[in-house]
C-alpha cells in the first residue's frame, strides 16, 4: 500500500480500536458465565482496576501498530501484528467485563492511543533488535502490572481474576517470544521512562 492507503487504514483500525469493533482471534471469553454476588465496594474497585486494564489494551494496540507500521523486517512486522491480534482478544475481554460490572472506559482512551502510536513508531524505526526489545520490556512490565491487579482485586471476583490470569500468561509468552526472536535489552533509562509513561496512564485512567 501507499503512505497515504497506510494512513487511512491506521485510521481506521484506530477507530475500531476505540469504539471496540475490533476483531481479535476469536478465542472465547475467558470467564465462566455464572452468577456473582459482589459487594458494591468489590464491584467499584473491579471496575476501577479493569477501566485501567482497558486503558492499558488500547496503548498495547496502538503500540504494535505503531511499531508494525514503520518495520522493515517482514518477520518481525508478522509477529507484532500476530501478538497484536492476541491483545485485542484482550481489549474485548476487558470491556465485556466492564459492562458487565456497569462501568465504563476511559475517557482518555484517545490520547493514550495516539501517544503510544507514536512511541512505537519511534521505537520501531531503530531497528529490529530494540523494536523486540521494546515489545519485551513492554510485556514484563505488563505482567508486573497484572500480577499487582491480582493481589488487589477482591477473591470474590472470580470472573474477572480469570480474565487477569490468562492476560498475564498471553503477556508472559508475547514477551519471551520477542526475546527469542532477538530482542535486546533495553537501557535503565528507558525501561524507567516506560515505566513512568505507564503509571501517569494507569493513574489517570482509574479515575477518568
Amino acid at each position: 500500500m501507499s503512505f497515504i492507503d497506510n494512513i487511512i487504514n491506521e485510521f481506521d483500525i484506530a477507530l475500531k480500536t476505540l469504539s471496540n469493533k475490533k476483531s481479535g482471534t476469536s478465542r472465547g471469553y475467558p470467564a465462566e458465565e455464572s452468577p456473582e454476588n459482589l459487594t458494591q465496594e468489590e464491584k467499584d474497585l473491579s471496575i476501577q482496576l479493569m477501566r485501567v486494564n482497558l486503558a492499558g489494551e488500547v496503548a498495547a494496540q496502538a503500540l504494535y501498530r505503531g511499531q508494525a507500521m514503520v518495520c522493515e523486517d517482514d518477520e518481525v512486522k508478522e509477529h507484532l501484528i500476530n501478538a497484536g491480534l492476541e491483545e485485542t482478544d484482550h481489549l474485548i475481554w476487558c470491556k465485556k467485563r466492564l459492562d458487565e460490572l456497569g462501568g465504563n472506559g476511559s475517557l482518555l482512551n484517545p490520547i493514550w492511543y495516539a501517544g503510544s502510536f507514536a512511541l512505537g513508531a519511534i521505537f520501531g524505526s531503530l531497528g529490529k533488535q530494540v523494536s523486540l526489545g521494546f515489545v519485551e520490556e513492554t510485556e514484563k512490565q505488563v505482567v508486573k502490572h497484572l500480577e499487582k491487579h491480582l493481589e488487589k482485586i477482591s477473591q470474590e471476583d472470580k470472573k474477572t481474576i480469570k480474565i487477569l490470569e490468562t492476560m498475564r500468561a498471553d503477556e508472559d509468552q508475547h514477551a519471551n517470544e520477542a526475546s527469542e526472536s532477538g530482542g535486546e535489552e533495553l537501557k535503565d533509562y528507558t525501561k524507567k521512562f516506560m515505566s513512568m509513561t505507564a503509571k501517569v496512564m494507569t493513574s489517570t485512567s482509574a479515575h477518568i
